[in-house]
């Protein structure tokens, strides 16, 4: 499903069920050492999905450890983003010389709870989201919003180093080419930030890929 989304050279791996007895690959074990057991196994899915994806791009397996802001710490060379959500499970990587970041994410398709919605969005946002309930109502573009926005901050921040707020990007979404664009509000390398979705199988997708500067 994320090739659908993703360009070349990008890898992929994903999975839609845990092993419940999957054990914990060497060197990641602090990861789980206090997960509730569906989240244990939802973190040892997903890094079995990014060894696979890291397999297809040529490299040898390895643990994936977590930075200081949560961000997977990937092989030196490689550039990827992680996902996972209620039966999905996603990894994607590349070689850091051909992209120089990738965000995923992945979304039960449903509404946004009410109470979040003013906190993942703009006024701008909320302009937009009101248009596209009249003229696309068959998909929930709050939930859509949420998860570009995830995957623009998956890409920004291995470019920049810095935070994100959902308040400091806001939406632009194209429901006939199935593309967003995110305009950062704040000052940086990256003024805007463009990606692709997909809805499918109960699921919103979202990716956003940047390259290097020539």
């Amino acid at each position: 499903m994320l090739d659908q989304l993703l360009p070349y050279p990008v890898r992929s791996a994903v999975a839609f069920t845990d092993d419940p007895d999957e054990a914990c690959y060497p060197g990641e074990e602090a990861l789980v050492a206090s997960a509730a057991p569906g989240r244990r196994r939802e973190i040892l899915t997903a890094r079995r999905c990014a060894r696979e994806a890291l397999q297809a791009l040529g490299r040898a397996p390895a643990p994936i450890l977590r930075g200081p802001r949560r961000e997977p710490i990937w092989p030196d060379g490689v550039v990827g983003s992680i996902t996972h959500c209620a039966g999905f499970r996603a990894a994607v990587v590349a070689p850091a010389g051909d992209i120089a970041s990738v965000g995923v994410d992945a979304e039960p398709h449903a509404p946004l709870p009410p109470r979040v919605l003013g906190t993942v969005t703009t006024p701008a946002d909320r302009d937009l989201l009101a248009r596209l309930a009249v003229t696309h109502p068959d998909v929930c573009w709050d939930r859509l919003l949420f998860s570009a926005k995830e995957s623009i901050y998956k890409a920004w921040f291995p470019v920049t180093g810095r935070w994100l707020g959902f308040e400091d990007a806001r939406l632009d979404i194209d429901p006939e080419a199935g593309t967003f664009t995110g305009h950062i509000l704040i000052d940086g390398p990256l003024s805007r930030m463009s990606g692709r979705y997909l809805v499918d199988r109960g699921l919103i997708l979202t990716a956003v890929v940047t390259h290097p500067a020539r």
